[in-house]
């Protein structure tokens, strides 16, 4: 049963970031989560739960997750400077029969403000970002909030600035990944699967790319894990990621979204702007692509004898869902949609899977 979500899509993004959270996620009860006992880059979980970047603005956002038992959320993603977001609707519900297969999210999807079960949605925020003072005190409480057995990441995109060189742009990931260090971070996520300066639409298909600013993060925050947040890979294009990747960076985050053209009922532009024909859906639809990401990158992951972690992401919208990840190989698991519109679900999981 789908309750009323934490994150109104109603509102504005800047009105989500000042009044929210709400609902179920504004109702002070705090979720009993055990002792810590699973392991996740050398640090002890209490459970493999979390939610990824997107629904979690700020500080009370994180600290309300925290409070309902995700052990492991994600801060939305920053930037190293001040950057706004898209206007108003940035959330909408969308009609998906079935899967999202890559052949379905050719033709158009209709978007409107209404949502149902299975729960899918689309969304468009832009990757804003407040100024990194506001950010870096938000992250500083919410590490603070966490109960033992419970992590803070973050999530950051680098930014070619106007007038910027390609060079310059490599060093602002590293210098604001070791913005997020500075403020407390112990597992940094850098968001390779948002539209941003790759060779391709997607940052994370540039391997090449990806490998450079990969080494340049690493170089700068040492033996800070660094996570790369992937879209959907085909084959062999992931097995080329792997290898060029799987020993630089100590973690991969699948998956963000899969992008389609969003329509109103009349066959108009859902979203405004110039850009934002094409936008994320997330949800039920595109569990089968998160899944299958997470069990091809657990089967590279054997074959060539590599130890990174994987964060199993997409479209675990009920208890099931969970389990499915886990057993294919995902080493946490995160729910954004789900966790939206139900602040419960972890509580559910670990109910359902006391050992996960």
């Amino acid at each position: 049963m789908l309750h009323a979500p934490f994150y109104d899509p109603n509102k504005s993004y800047y009105e989500n970031w000042e009044q929210g959270p709400f609902n179920g996620f504004s109702d002070g009860k705090i979720v009993p989560i055990g002792e810590p006992r699973f392991n996740f880059f050398g640090y002890k979980l209490t459970y493999p739960i979390g939610i990824p970047a997107g629904p979690l603005l700020n500080g009370k956002f994180v600290n309300a997750a925290l409070d309902k038992g995700y052990d492991v959320p994600v801060h939305k993603t920053v930037r190293t400077r001040e950057y706004p977001s898209h206007p108003w609707p940035n959330v909408l519900g969308v009609d998906v029969d079935g899967d999202l297969t890559l052949e379905k999210a050719q033709q158009p999807l209709v978007a409107r403000n209404e949502y149902k079960e299975p729960l899918s949605i689309t969304n468009s925020f832009g990757n804003p970002s407040y100024k990194p003072d506001v950010w870096a005190r938000d992250l500083a409480d919410s590490i603070a909030h966490a109960r033992p057995g419970q992590l803070v990441m973050s999530s950051l995109e680098g930014t070619k600035w106007e007038g910027t060189s390609s060079d310059q742009y490599v060093t602002d990931w590293a210098d604001g990944m070791k913005m997020l260090v500075d403020a407390g971070v112990k597992v940094v996520e850098a968001n390779f699967s948002c539209p941003n300066e790759g060779t391709t639409n997607l940052l994370c298909f540039d391997v090449q790319k990806v490998k450079l600013i990969s080494d340049a993060i690493k170089q700068k925050i040492g033996d800070v894990p660094l996570v790369i947040k992937l879209a959907y890979f085909s084959e062999p294009a992931l097995r080329e990621l792997v290898q060029e990747t799987g020993n630089i960076v100590d973690g991969y985050s699948a998956i963000n979204t899969i992008s389609a053209v969003v329509v109103d009922e009349n066959g108009k532009q859902a979203l405004p702007g110039e850009k934002r024909v094409r936008s994320g859906v997330c949800g039920h639809a595109i569990k089968w692509a998160g899944v299958d990401m997470t069990k091809r990158l657990a089967q590279l992951r054997k074959e060539m004898g590599m130890k990174y972690h994987i964060i199993g992401v997409g479209g675990v919208t009920v208890p099931e869902d969970f389990k499915e990840y886990r057993d294919a190989g995902a080493d946490v698991v995160m729910t954004a949609t789900g966790a939206m519109w139900n602040p419960y679900l972890a509580k559910e999981i670990r109910e359902m899977y006391p050992d996960a």
